[in-house]
């Protein structure tokens, strides 16, 4: 039965442990104060906390090297802009601004309506706030044009006379207004016309924007706040009004974590308790409460030394890190089961040495595979160019391999220390020596407390518990009957092709939004924003890289051809162009533009006139033009994706150099890599792991199974994420990477328990290996849910979506190890490899 065994690496290791835990089991004291120093060591790096945290939204939640970045560089460093001249059209950032959408269900262009919407604007002007002993206004701050603050062109219109609406004839999208074409969709939302004519009947939203200059940002941050408080205050009957600032989301972000500190309370009272009455016995000398209580403590030790040892190092803490105590909690808890199961098969007769390097023998390379999968999928993650994946992978990676050390060291000490109290027959919380029966003249009640040590003659262990007896008794054999064979089968078959449907509906991306808590304002901004101002979306401005000849018909015909390739997009509605503009000024006044002296002649007079078309063209000291821009209006807010894929992709197709730009690709450009990055992530921790199996499992074959489950687990995930409402994105990315090491814990304890049995019959040893683990992989599964389900009640997404992909990883993972792996192994693994 043992021809193929690959046990040259595996059976030297159990002898190692099989030592360790000898030497452990002698010197239980050294091993329990030197982690205990170690930790509270590296804990001291929670000093440098605050100085670690990294939570810009832009760095940890876009990918590091996106193309958006490159070309943002790009046009900062072609056009640099002018100070007196704003345009929130041509920012190469979102920029410094505040926000508020004023709605009404009927009609937001009445006197009332208009009449609220003025006091508040003015309210807002006049608003000050106090900085070094000075008071700062709005114009003290505002974005500059022409000499004045930028206004907002509805209120213009209406010269700031609500009565005034009733005489102004409003055209949409476009207003022409002091011989301007005014964008009439930036300001009205929600618009009826009149039919067949552009005139506007109604409309339920007006949205006003207060820019401001980038100069101090202590001011800037100060004023914003200030807006949130005055408008969030404000209560009005005709009007309904939503608010936002260019730094709500960071803001809200960043608030986040204090959503889950209470949660982290509950959590671990709730674990604590499960593990600690989970391990309670009924006989008072062989309870593992102690035991219990101090893996609790060891996984604590692992989240203070893993996290503050990065911290002295100086690694950024992004605030999905906050998530990796609850893995953490879960892992250390599952090995800690492990341990106990096997220490309760050894022989009580036996000293605590040697039943500990027996523990070990047969716990040890079991919770080793799972710890090496655990940390080595974690940290092939920190491949990924998202920073808060990173910082995710780095921060879990290295806690599990402290929670492995203290595990097999504080743990192993515990538990020896604990055998030697078993050894002297001393109850578990008195620590009084007891006898084993009743003695006469004692009460029946005498013995729920005052015996115990019991253990079972014929084999020298401690009695087994009820689950175990179950797991031994009554689930291996209903498990290994043929029907129910048959029956797993097909519920493997309908599982399979439910998460592949899942799988084709999966979305993708990360909606920035939702990194904000769910009562948060901004919410309601984002709302009113998507319900009312949806129909047009941003103005992708358009750079031709290198110098062509403006004024040559032929290389203008190119040009044009371009942006009719751009015009034809279902995305994109018209072109706004500096040169367009010139050519029209040209045929008003008669002037030859069509040579080249003529062209840079008359432009400066062009640009005279209007100075605004100045901050798109970059020209050399002799006046050449390096480069340019021209504007693209998009439309539909909820098809970022395909727009923005489809404006690089013509650009790409001109026969001119062009590059398309918008702040807002920072962010989409995660739609670009983020399936790659997780496929990519995904099949290299596949491939490790099955190096890992196949050196540690002796069983080729077995080794392949738990391959196979880990691929079927995370085809479960991402399927059924996708039924629960969960994107594919970089906070689900980080669950997914995680699920790989997870889905291989339950499957390789069984797999491993299997292939070491010495039973010829494939059933008995799936029945042996679902005895012998059943009970402590159920335990495990338990701990980790409980240590995630109050996440369900937080208000953060991340946490909710960490709770959700725990949830379904765990409940795969325990399917897979307690059902479809043993089954298969059955059926499929009784080749004399197994």
């Amino acid at each position: 039965m043992a021809k193929c065994k690959t046990d040259c690496i595996e059976k030297p290791l159990v002898k190692c442990f099989e030592t360790l835990g000898y030497f452990i089991g002698s010197h239980p004291l050294w091993f329990l104060i030197i982690p205990l120093i170690l930790a509270a060591g590296l804990g001291s790096g929670f000093y440098f906390l605050d100085d670690r945290l990294s939570n810009d939204l832009e760095k940890e939640f876009t990918p590091s090297d996106g193309k958006a970045k490159a070309e943002r560089e790009y046009v900062q460093e072609t056009f640099h802009g002018n100070d007196s001249m704003f345009s929130s059209l041509r920012l190469s950032t979102d920029g410094n601004f505040a926000t508020f959408i004023a709605t009404n269900d009927n009609n937001i262009l009445t006197v009332e309506s208009l009449q609220a919407i003025l006091q508040l604007d003015q309210k807002i002007r006049s608003m000050g706030v106090q900085f070094d002993s000075q008071s700062i206004a709005f114009n003290d701050l505002c974005a500059v044009f022409m000499g004045s603050c930028v206004s907002n062109d509805i209120l213009d219109i209406i010269n700031y006379n609500a009565s005034y609406i009733e005489t102004v004839n409003l055209t949409y999208p476009w207003y022409r207004f002091k011989g301007m074409e005014i964008p009439l969709y930036r300001s009205l939302g929600s618009v009826t016309l009149y039919k067949d004519m552009p005139l506007v009947e109604n409309a339920k939203a007006i949205q006003l924007f207060y820019y401001l200059r980038d100069e101090d940002k202590s001011k800037i941050d100060l004023w914003l706040r200030s807006f949130i408080e005055l408008v969030a205050s404000e209560q009005t009957t005709s009007i309904q009004v939503s608010y936002s600032t260019s730094m709500s989301r960071q803001w809200e972000f960043e608030e986040s974590p204090d959503s889950v500190i209470s949660l982290f309370s509950i959590t671990y009272t709730i674990v604590i308790t499960f593990s600690i009455v989970s391990c309670v016995r009924t006989d008072n000398v062989r309870s593992k409460v102690w035991v219990a209580t101090c893996g609790v403590i060891a996984t604590g030790m692992a989240v203070l030394s893993g996290f503050g040892l990065l911290m002295m190092v100086g690694q950024p803490f992004v605030m999905t890190a906050a998530s990796c105590p609850f893995l953490v909690l879960g892992i250390g808890i599952d090995d800690m089961f492990i341990m106990i199961s096997c220490w309760q098969r050894t022989k009580v007769t036996d000293c605590v040495p040697e039943r500990l390097a027996q523990t070990y023998q047969e716990a040890a390379i079991s919770i080793t595979i799972t710890t090496l999968t655990d940390a080595l999928a974690l940290f092939l993650g920190c491949i990924t160019t998202f920073g808060s994946v990173r910082s995710f992978c780095l921060y879990a990676g290295i806690s599990i391999c402290f929670c492995y050390l203290y595990n097999i060291t504080f743990l192993g000490a515990c538990m020896a220390l604990n055998g030697q109290r078993e050894g002297k027959n001393r109850h578990w919380f008195t620590c009084r020596k007891i006898p084993e029966d009743l003695p006469d003249g004692k009460s029946k009640a005498s013995k729920i407390c005052c015996i115990g040590g019991r253990y079972d003659p014929l084999t020298g262990n401690e009695e087994s518990e009820f689950m175990s007896r179950i797991f031994e008794k009554n689930y291996g054999p209903f498990l290994t009957h043929k029907v129910t064979k048959s029956i797993v089968g097909v519920i493997y078959v309908a599982y399979l092709a439910v998460s592949i449907y899942g799988c084709t509906t999966l979305q993708e991306g990360l909606d920035i939004s939702n990194l904000a808590l769910d009562d948060s304002y901004i919410n309601k901004y984002y709302d009113a924003e998507s319900l009312h101002f949806s129909k047009y979306y941003y103005s992708a401005m358009v750079v031709i890289k290198e110098p062509i000849a403006y004024w040559d018909k032929e290389v203008m015909k190119k040009l044009d051809t371009c942006i009719a390739d751009f015009e034809r997009l279902s995305h994109v509605n018209n072109t706004l162009a500096w040169f367009n503009y010139y050519q029209e000024a040209a045929n008003g006044f008669g002037l030859n533009i069509s040579y080249e002296q003529g062209y840079q002649d008359n432009l400066a007079g062009f640009l005279n006139v209007s100075p605004i078309f100045r901050e798109d063209i970059n020209t050399s000291a002799s006046g050449v033009i390096q480069a340019s821009r021209f504007f693209i209006q998009t439309l539909d807010r909820n098809s970022e994706d395909d727009t923005m894929t489809g404006l690089r992709k013509a650009a790409e197709n001109c026969s001119i150099g062009l590059m398309v730009y918008h702040p807002s690709f920072i962010y989409f450009d995660q739609y670009t890599v983020i399936v790659g990055n997780t496929i990519q992530t995904l099949l290299v921790a596949v491939v490790v792991m099955l190096v890992i199996a196949l050196v540690l499992i002796p069983s080729p074959i077995c080794s392949l199974w738990v391959v196979f489950a880990i691929c079927s687990v995370i085809v479960g995930v991402t399927g059924f994420m996708a039924l629960w409402d969960v994107s594919l994105d970089s906070i689900s990315m980080i669950n997914l990477i995680m699920s790989i090491g997870f889905s291989v814990d339950f499957s390789a304890h069984i797999s491993y328990a299997f292939v070491s049995s010495d039973n010829a019959d494939v059933n008995k040893r799936a029945m042996e290996a679902l005895a012998q683990l059943g009970y402590p992989v159920v335990q495990g599964a338990l701990s980790t849910i409980l240590g995630v389900v109050a996440l369900s009640f937080s208000k953060s997404y991340i946490f909710r979506t960490f709770f959700k992909v725990m949830f379904l990883v765990i409940t795969f993972g325990v399917c897979h190890g307690l059902m479809f792996i043993p089954v298969f192994l059955t059926l499929f693994g009784v080749c004399k490899c197994c």
